[in-house]
């Protein structure tokens, strides 16, 4: 299984609006990179924000957006436009690279 360097892990947890994942955060004056690493099966709910990028890294995710479901798989990438309603299925073990207009989508959570 797909392991995250320490240069990754070593940066500022976001704190997540759902539970079962960790989101490790690098953050520029023009947007926001998460790595993500699901480690129990998720369900995001309908939502909309600003633009966001995403990639698989490791394992295979069901995304709804625009009203349209797909299957993503390692490599694949998807675009989300900002306002776009979507929603997905992800499995424990997923992981993903998302990048998003907004700066401050995520706030740093506390390392316990």
């Amino acid at each position: 299984m797909m392991e995250y360097s320490d240069l990754i892990t070593r940066l500022p947890l976001a704190d997540l609006p759902f539970s079962g994942a960790d989101g490790y955060m690098l953050r520029s004056e023009r947007g926001l990179a998460v790595f993500f690493h699901f480690k129990e099966e998720t369900a995001l709910p309908p939502h909309s924000h600003g633009a966001q990028w995403g990639t698989v890294l490791a394992g295979e995710i069901e995304l709804t957006i625009g009203g349209v479901t797909r299957t993503y798989r390692p490599g694949e990438s998807y675009s989300i436009r900002p306002g776009e309603v979507h929603s997905g299925h992800i499995p424990a073990g997923v992981r993903l690279l998302d990048v998003f207009e907004e700066k401050d989508r995520f706030q740093e959570r506390l390392r316990k």
